[in-house]
């Protein structure tokens, strides 16, 4: 079984106007819509969406926590979240106008026996099964919840996909996580400096393979992507034409769909070919990706 965590969800509220933003006045849309968001639950859609089910983990609170609940239920996505005894799951806002604006929220506080009880779901993973570790830690956690969980389950087989940036995913790589996606400004972030070349981004890539890490896979936006496998394999490849119109959720899709096409063919190849599929068909459309907008985009690349 396949399972994400979002600790932090959201329920993402998108305001579009047709007049630019003005501070201090009463302003008006011309329409609105809202999805059900956080990376874990991104990733989680776009593994269903692609035919694979899994379990969404993490924690929601109040009634907009009970909408999350309902829609993901609503995709065919099992919710096994923990219900936070206060407070309300975040919505953030996000203006659409000329420019784009956006309002995220704190999030609930996540107690000491919240988090534990996470940590018992976590225990009865099995070998074979796979946990996706996506995004940034809450400050009411401790700042090494991922490896505490990492940790907990080191000898059990599983295997442990993060994206994470600096030191959260720095700090994991000793637990040898089978995929990690940085992406080229975070990589060279990690060490200081700026990498330009793709010379430069695989030498780096491959520091973190020194220090644990099994397969990175590097996004590089309009660029494409890069591939640096346990194998010692280095793919590389571009992203197909179209025309960009939500940056929100692409990194998450490209986790998604590079887990669910090594699955599905374990090939590296083909999971990398699935992964850019599915972060430039998220990219092209409103929402996340249909699984029938990434296997047209798949079949072109």
């Amino acid at each position: 079984m396949i399972y994400t965590v979002t600790f932090n969800p959201a329920i993402d509220y998108v305001i579009h106007m047709d007049s630019p933003l003005d501070p201090g006045m009463t302003n008006r849309s011309t329409s609105e819509e809202y999805y059900v968001g956080g990376k874990g639950i991104n990733v989680s859609t776009i593994l269903k969406n692609l035919g694979l089910d899994n379990t969404a983990l993490g924690f929601v609170a109040g009634f907009t926590g009970d909408e999350i609940i309902r829609g993901l239920n609503e995709k065919g996505i099992k919710a096994d979240f923990i219900k936070l005894k206060e407070g309300i799951t975040r919505v953030n806002v996000k203006i659409k106008s000329e420019e784009e604006t956006e309002i995220n929220s704190q999030g609930p506080k996540i107690d000491s026996e919240s988090l534990n009880s996470l940590y018992e779901k976590l225990d009865l993973l099995t070998e074979g099964d796979i946990l996706i570790l996506a995004g940034s830690i809450p400050s009411s956690l401790p700042s090494d919840v991922y490896e505490t969980i990492l940790g907990r389950l080191e000898n059990k087989k599983v295997l442990f996909v993060v994206d994470a940036t600096k030191d959260l995913l720095r700090n994991v790589l000793k637990y040898h996580p089978f995929l990690i996606k940085p992406n080229n400004h975070e990589l060279g972030e990690m060490f200081d400096t700026v990498l330009k070349t793709d010379e430069e981004i695989e030498e780096h890539a491959k520091k973190l393979q020194e220090i644990g890490a099994r397969n990175v896979l590097i996004s590089m936006a309009g660029a494409g992507s890069m591939l640096i496998t346990e194998n010692g394999e280095k793919f590389r490849i571009g992203v197909p034409k179209g025309t960009v119109k939500n940056s929100v959720g692409a990194g998450d899709s490209m986790v998604a769909g590079f887990v669910a096409g090594y699955l599905k063919t374990g090939s590296y190849e083909s999971a990398l070919k699935m992964g850019t599929a599915a972060g430039s068909a998220t990219a092209f459309s409103d929402d996340l990706a249909t699984g029938e907008a990434i296997m047209e985009l798949y079949e072109k690349l």
